[in-house]
């Protein structure tokens, strides 16, 4: 017989201390949290839309149950038992999403018990009026795969309807940047996009050498490119927002291969394409001495970007700030010591962007007029410089753990201002600020 009880509430306070008293119940035994686990389902499910009416009500249950003693108690037990049904699954996903945010264990389990197939499936059978709980659906798709390989029937499971419907929902949303589905439903093409690409450079161990799987993101981009050109002007305005270190690694590997593939060259718009070199230039200067493998992972994507895109016919965009960047990226000292002592790594692949046709054509005509940098650049030479074999697994392999924020000059240098670090008595004095360093891009006598 099920565990079943009925409530009679006045108002929303009743509901939320109803809901307390059901999650501090005090469980020994194994049926006794089952029950507990039924009348916290039933109980929330029963007045979804009535005291539950936003997405921030369903965090808020699930938050009741997570930080529970309950739950301190009997985790491991309890994320096994929780099942999903239609009625549930709303608060279930939410549960999940919450705990496996602070607890990867939670994603880790799921991803052993199967879960990925379930969830392309809920993904597949999309309400209209369960946009949040769809919206949910692929934050937890998304948060699982990310921190974790998956594993390859999962994989050869994702058919190319699942992908072009994915930038179907995309295009459809076009007209609001600001909708919600938006971006979930990008962070998940991205993570797919970075698992085909660490299958390819990095097989599993069981693996037969004769199984070869598609990258799908990137087989419809080559084939329905045109028809999804919503998808690359979000990640590019993603990429310009975002601070996670994490993301920026998954717009990139997309981007690399994007600008790696031939039948994708030209995917993006032109002005797209400028706005793109905008933010790998802010960022590349903005980037502190110890992110050096991002530094050289922006790199990595750079070249192809200037080499292979319509970049490279002319008007040139940017090209006399690109140079400016990549002369300071190779200097050791004297004037340009923005990014201090320079590694062989960056040297290789800064050797690799300046060879870009039209980058060194330029160069060779500015050798009377600035041979100092030209002579810098064109003589940054160490064997191998145009070489990339080695790039695809370098980008496929970079990761970092979620969460983690990118470092930012432009952020330490205003906490030091905050902090009064940067002032000494001497140009506080004078008004002057000695961590206002000048751009290298700004032109004498100009402000």
């Amino acid at each position: 017989m099920e565990f079943e009880v009925s409530y009679t509430l006045e108002n929303e306070q009743q509901f939320w201390d109803e809901l307390d008293d059901i999650v501090s119940a005090h469980c020994e035994t194994h049926e006794l949290i089952d029950n507990t686990l039924r009348s916290y389902l039933h109980f929330t499910t029963n007045y979804k839309g009535e005291y539950i009416q936003t997405e921030y009500d369903i965090a808020r249950c699930s938050y009741k149950l997570l930080e529970s003693a309950l739950f301190a108690a009997h985790k491991d037990y309890i994320r096994r038992q929780i099942e999903d049904s239609a009625d549930t699954l709303h608060f279930i996903m939410a549960f999940l999403l919450y705990d496996g945010r602070q607890n990867e264990i939670t994603l880790e389990m799921m991803n052993e018990e199967g879960a990925f197939p379930r969830l392309i499936e809920l993904i597949r059978e999309r309400k209209d009026d369960e946009a949040g709980l769809h919206r949910m659906e692929l934050e937890v798709l998304y948060e699982m795969s990310r921190i974790q390989r998956l594993r390859l029937e999962d994989l050869m499971l994702i058919e190319d309807d699942f992908i072009i419907y994915m930038f179907d929902i995309i295009e459809g949303l076009s007209d609001d940047v600001n909708d919600p589905y938006h971006y979930p439903v990008i962070r998940v093409l991205l993570v797919l996009n970075e698992q085909y690409m660490v299958l390819a450079h990095d097989p599993d161990p069981g693996q037969s050498p004769t199984t070869q799987l598609t990258n799908k993101v990137i087989k419809m981009l080559s084939l329905y490119g045109s028809a999804c050109k919503t998808f690359g002007e979000n990640i590019i305005l993603l990429l310009n927002r975002e601070s996670e270190t994490s993301l920026q690694l998954l717009i990139l590997k997309l981007l690399y291969l994007l600008f790696t593939t031939p039948t994708t060259y030209e995917y993006f718009y032109t002005n797209d394409l400028r706005v793109l070199v905008d933010v790998m230039i802010r960022n590349l200067l903005d980037l502190p001495l110890s992110a050096t493998a991002l530094r050289h992972t922006y790199l990595r994507v750079l070249y192809p970007l200037l080499a292979h895109t319509q970049l490279k016919h002319p008007p040139h965009y940017k090209r006399d700030e690109l140079l400016r960047l990549l002369s300071m990226m190779t200097s050791d000292g004297g004037s340009m010591t923005h990014f201090g002592a320079v590694d062989e790594t960056t040297k290789r692949l800064v050797a690799r962007c300046v060879k870009v046709k039209w980058l060194a054509e330029d160069i060779e005509a500015a050798m009377s007029g600035n041979e100092t940098v030209a002579k810098k650049l064109l003589g940054v030479e160490l064997p191998g410089a145009m070489a990339s074999s080695l790039s695809v697994v370098e980008v496929a392999a970079h990761k970092e753990k979620p969460g983690v924020q990118t470092p930012s000059r432009r952020e330490d240098s205003m906490k030091e201002e905050k902090d009064g670090l940067l002032l000494s008595p001497t140009t506080a004095a004078n008004g002057n600020e000695l961590g206002a360093e000048k751009s290298p891009f700004e032109v004498e006598g100009e402000a």
